[in-house]
């Protein structure tokens, strides 16, 4: 056996008291150390491959813990319809959540994710969540209070599911009605599509007096990360098509689809989400000057940058037909995070491979995960990156559905109402004898909502959440002795012979979400001008045109008595 001196056990057991002090104080775990000194300490410590995956974003469906864990991904998100499973609670979401976060918090330098989530008319994804106007609802309220209280709600919501990162507000100034997500924008006038971007705010909680211009910022454990988006000119593509080429010169892209992202930056949003389409041939995903240059360092935007659902694949036609290419374009025009939500091993190979070739330098990889880090020391995630259970009963709260209707009772637009000022049609006594309600959109909720509800394209049908039908509402609000006759496509006969006193039909578009969407005439769904002139020639009717956008009504202008737009599909009524 060894022998040693006592100043040598002396000197072993200090040395040993000094590396576990050093071992147990580490800066980026330190919440009272400026937020650039926690960045550059846990970059110091991160190997390429960890880099790499926390520019990583996959869907649920292909994550288990053990992934998080390996490949150190830095986020998750759900695409439309991405579920724990049916009718999951708020507490299940809350579970599978933490369950992925125990697998980061278990790799090797313990970085918390980040999940993301579409919730961009209320948490729409899950159900029985509080579903708000679609953004073109809210437009036609102009009202920026009171999308800001809606911002507030939705993030309760969120946060109750175990979430902290929501892919909203979506800020595109829809120039053309064609287009298939023109219900996601707020509106043709960028005015007032800047008024409401009050939605981050109410999001992530408005920015503390003299903070610093671009840097992200989230107040707390009731707020999320927003998402301003798409990253630009989405709004402006030739004809409406949905990822289409937007041809505009450099002057009327920055007045008309622009400002917006002022507003945004200068409120403190935390990322921003770049679009499929292209700007006078270049695809945005691949458009260093507008991504890096203007956004980053004109802008000085110091958040993350993420790119839209396999973006990156779709820089080249046919999408994914030269992937290297694809991400040496998508990471070298600036684009942080990828939202690779399938393949996700294939990108990390090819990226990691464009580094160590030097085709990519290592300062554009620490550029981004800089940021991606800097949004998530903002957020907390490292001092609180586990969900619980405090706010569940926020998720489809009456306070949050009472701000729905109220937000309803302000989109909707009165386009006719009788034949003259002196004699309205509008309101409609409580009493009556007898009132037909028909059409497609009366009683049906999924037509209600509209896209992007429960499902990415919606759904048809009564029971994919909780809400009140137009039909239901209409025989709540009349006199007890008024007898409601509903009848989805009723013949004029049974309407002449009904006696009815009133008829109130709904009708519109049925749901779909972006390139589904895209129409040529924008008309209203079969067989809703059927079921208006069956209607409204025997008897006096009130028209609800149920759309994401103006669709064609002169044609049946003249049997109405009075006509309402229920902007944006009347999604506000799923409550």
């Amino acid at each position: 056996m060894a022998r040693y001196t006592i100043p040598m056990v002396g000197f072993f057991i200090l040395s040993c008291w000094a590396s576990l002090t050093e071992a147990e104080y580490i800066k980026y775990k330190d919440s009272k150390q400026p937020t650039n000194v926690r960045i550059k300490d846990l970059m110091s410590r991160m190997t390429l491959e960890e880099k790499i995956g926390q520019m990583t974003q996959i869907d649920r469906v292909n994550a288990t813990s053990e992934i998080m864990k390996q490949y150190s991904l830095g986020s998750l998100l759900s695409g439309g319809g991405s579920v724990p499973h049916l009718q999951a609670t708020a507490e299940d979401w809350v579970n599978m959540v933490n369950d992925f976060q125990n697998g980061s918090l278990s790799s090797r330098l313990g970085i918390p994710m980040i999940y993301g989530i579409d919730a961009v008319h209320g948490h729409n994804n899950v159900y029985k969540a509080t579903i708000f106007p679609h953004n073109v609802g809210l437009g036609c309220t102009g009202d920026p209070g009171l999308v800001k209280r809606i911002g507030a709600a939705t993030a309760l919501e969120v946060r109750a599911t175990g979430i902290p990162y929501a892919f909203a507000p979506c800020i595109a100034v829809c120039r053309d009605p064609r287009w298939g997500r023109c219900y996601e924008s707020y509106s043709e006038d960028h005015k007032i599509v800047q008024a409401m971007t009050e939605l981050i705010p109410g999001l992530q909680g408005d920015i503390p007096p003299g903070s610093p211009k671009g840097v992200p910022y989230v107040g707390g454990k009731t707020k999320v990360a927003a998402c301003a988006k798409h990253f630009v000119g989405d709004g402006g593509t030739t004809k409406g098509i949905n990822e289409n080429n937007t041809v505009i010169n450099k002057n009327g892209l920055l007045s008309i689809h622009m400002p917006a992202y002022y507003n945004s930056i200068i409120k403190g949003v935390s990322t921003v989400m770049v679009s499929y389409s292209s700007w006078n041939g270049k695809k945005m995903h691949a458009n260093r000057d507008l991504v890096t240059g203007f956004l980053k360092e004109k802008l000085r935007f110091r958040g993350f940058v993420i790119s839209d659902w396999e973006g990156i694949d779709r820089i080249t036609s046919p999408p994914h037909s030269n992937y290297t290419y694809s991400v040496l374009a998508g990471i070298s025009a600036g684009i942080d995070m990828i939202m690779v939500p399938y393949n996700y091993t294939e990108f990390i190979d090819t990226l990691t491979s464009l580094v160590k070739n030097n085709n990519i330098p290592m300062s554009r990889i620490d550029d981004a995960v800089s940021r991606i880090l800097r949004v998530k020391f903002t957020m907390g995630l490292f001092e609180n990156p586990m969900a619980d259970l405090s706010l569940v009963d926020q998720l489809g709260s009456q306070e949050h559905r009472d701000l729905a209707r109220e937000a309803v009772r302000k989109s909707l637009v009165l386009l006719k109402n009788g034949g003259s000022a002196d004699k309205p049609s509008l309101p409609l006594p409580k009493k009556l004898p007898k009132i037909l309600v028909a059409g497609s959109h009366a009683n049906n909720l999924g037509y209600q909502c509209g896209g992007w509800t429960i499902e990415w394209q919606g759904l048809n049908g009564n029971n994919l959440t909780s809400g009140t039908t137009l039909l239901s509402a209409i025989k709540a609000a009349v006199d007890p002795s008024t007898q409601v006759v509903y009848s989805e496509n009723p013949d004029a006969d049974f309407v002449k012979s009904g006696n009815f006193s009133y008829g109130v039909v709904v009708v519109g578009e049925h749901p779909y979400a972006e390139t589904a969407g895209d129409s040529l005439n924008l008309t209203i769904s079969e067989p809703g001008p059927d079921t208006i002139r069956n209607v409204c020639g025997p008897v006096k009717c009130v028209v609800i045109i149920v759309s994401g956008r103006p669709v064609v009504i002169e044609p049946y202008l003249p049997y109405m008595d009075a006509l309402v737009a229920a902007c944006s599909r009347s999604e506000a009524k799923c409550l």
